[in-house]
């Protein structure tokens, strides 16, 4: 498992990872995460369906790209508190050879690393302890568990709207996806824009919450520049495929995002 030196990990101010935790019905949060994310909740009352529509699209990608479409390797960056229907137990489950590396920059997220390491012996996974906004050092660390000669699956779920300056949350995922050879799919899924959103941002910010920016469906388009988007493109993820099990298909869910594969 590779690492930076370890942050401090500090209770005192929310994480999205943890309160994201928090709303998915995890354990692995504190008081400043819960007392955040019932204000959020709040002014914005469906927030924790962002959050359970986020992890049933993982497990719609993930499993299509794993299944019909044949990838066996996945480079989930912001990956969170380990919970139900990861990428890797899903990958996994389809094809137990599959490789996985998690990247993330929460010292709480490097505290569970061992449950993101629950590989089947047939596959592999890592942790990097690393940050998008870095992608050099991200790269050649997941090299040594991922062939970057072959089809990978980029994951970038919940993640991109901690990048707030938009050149450089463009410029680190197109590094990414530089990096990735032909055939490479790119799975995007980020908070977007209404007022009570905004409003749950305010309350964020207000708690000290790293900097975070609503980026239009537009806007997440452009991250998918010089990709074959799939059908239906960058849309409410309950509409992205649904399947039998997917819930909140008959509301508005503002999270969005998209597959798209590199050619």
């Amino acid at each position: 498992m590779a690492s930076r030196p370890r942050q401090r990990l500090d209770t005192s101010i929310p994480h999205p990872a943890r309160v994201w935790d928090y709303w998915l019905g995890g354990t692995e949060n504190f008081a400043a995460d819960r007392e955040c994310a019932a204000e959020i909740i709040a002014v914005m009352p469906d927030l924790p369906i962002n959050a359970r529509a986020e992890r049933q699209f993982i497990g719609r990608t993930v499993g299509l790209l794993a299944g019909e479409l044949g990838v066996d390797q996945f480079l989930d960056v912001g990956t969170g508190i380990p919970s139900a229907g990861n990428t890797h137990l899903v990958a996994q489950k389809v094809n137990p050879a599959a490789r996985i590396v998690y990247v993330d920059n929460d010292p709480i997220v490097l505290i569970h690393a061992l449950a993101l390491l629950d590989s089947t012996p047939e596959g592999a996974t890592d942790y990097l302890d690393a940050d998008l906004r870095n992608p050099d050092p991200l790269l050649q660390a997941a090299s040594e568990t991922l062939d970057f000669s072959r089809p990978v699956g980029l994951m970038l779920l919940g993640v991109i709207e901690f990048v707030a300056d938009e050149t450089l949350a463009l410029d680190a995922v197109h590094a990414l996806i530089g990096a990735l050879s032909p055939g490479s799919y790119v799975a995007i899924a980020s908070s977007t824009p209404s007022v009570r959103m905004q409003q749950a941002v305010d309350v964020w910010h207000a708690r000290g919450g790293a900097p975070m920016v609503l980026r239009s469906p537009e806007r997440l388009a452009r991250f998918f520049d010089d990709l074959d988007l799939l059908d239906p493109g960058v849309v409410s993820l309950p509409q992205w495929r649904p399947d039998t099990l997917t819930d909140y298909r008959d509301r508005e869910v503002y999270q969005y995002g998209g597959l798209a594969r590199k050619h």
